[in-house]
């Protein structure tokens, strides 16, 4: 069913909320993923908000929905959101990445609450998956499993194995997120390595897929319903973004894969996010 616009205005609420407390965070923590946490707010909120089947305060609950961040170094965007979700208080995260804070920069399973699986050497997280959406099937569960990849990580080549696996064995209760927001450490991913044409990619191992806009509610629930709605193949939606989204000096800027801001930056982004 179509958003209606009373949530697009209060995930928006929540996508401004969540672009401030990654900025905090890496304020925090002094430096921080912070152009990747940017450009996958509108998919985090969007399936937190709305779509994910979870209970904050029961996290361990046996019939929730899993949520795999496979760009694990985008944890500062995560761990403010879970915060907000209620999983935990979110004066908690001032900590990022400190001296035994349990909040490392790829997050840890055993230390968040809210968590279902760690994350950070890039290509782990669709295997992981997979698994979690096959043993749902064989225990007879409901519950869905959902996964957010970074576009540079589709250079690793057990992306493609699990991509392959999932086709293979038509794990239709698995959705993966791409955030194809076109950079990754080193520079652009077509520079770097080049993905295009990276939908026919996904399609040729057996994936239907879906595009949308990745900072758009509207296009991104559309692409979730579908991916729900699809019985014969898992679903990929590539989602295109902007590296830093919501920070002018920030947007499409490789310097940004990984940075730190001093306080006047901080205020600075803030009120960009505010414009």
């Amino acid at each position: 069913m179509p958003l209606t616009e009373k949530e697009i205005k209060e995930l928006s609420q929540h996508a401004r909320q969540l672009r401030k407390d990654i900025l905090d965070v890496t304020f925090w923590a002094g430096g921080a993923h912070v152009g990747g946490s940017l450009s996958m707010v509108e998919m985090l909120v969007l399936l937190y908000y709305k779509y994910l089947n979870i209970d904050p305060k029961n996290p361990s609950m046996a019939d929730r929905d899993r949520f795999v961040l496979s760009k694990g170094h985008a944890g500062a965007g995560l761990a403010p959101l879970l915060a907000r979700r209620g999983y935990f208080d979110f004066e908690l995260i001032r900590s990022f990445n400190k001296f035994k804070s349990p909040f490392g920069m790829h997050l840890d399973r055993h230390k968040v609450t809210g968590l279902d699986a760690s994350t950070g050497s890039l290509g782990h997280g669709l295997p992981m998956a997979v698994g979690l959406a096959l043993g749902a099937r064989r225990q007879s569960m409901a519950w869905r499993t959902w996964c957010l990849l970074g576009d540079g990580e589709c250079n690793e080549g057990s992306v493609w194995e699990a991509a392959m696996a999932a086709a293979h064995y038509r794990v239709t209760n698995l959705v993966t997120l791409v955030d194809r927001n076109r950079f990754m450490v080193d520079g652009g991913t077509e520079q770097v390595m080049a993905l295009e044409p990276f939908a026919d990619k996904w399609r040729s191992f057996g994936f239907a897929v879906r595009e949308a806009d990745g900072h758009s509610f509207a296009e991104l629930s559309a692409a979730l319903d579908a991916a729900i709605a699809e019985a014969s193949a898992p679903t990929v939606i590539i989602a295109h973004t902007v590296k830093g989204k919501g920070v002018d000096f920030m947007e499409n800027d490789v310097r940004w894969h990984y940075g730190g801001l001093d306080s006047d930056m901080l205020e600075k982004a803030k009120r960009r996010i505010d414009a």
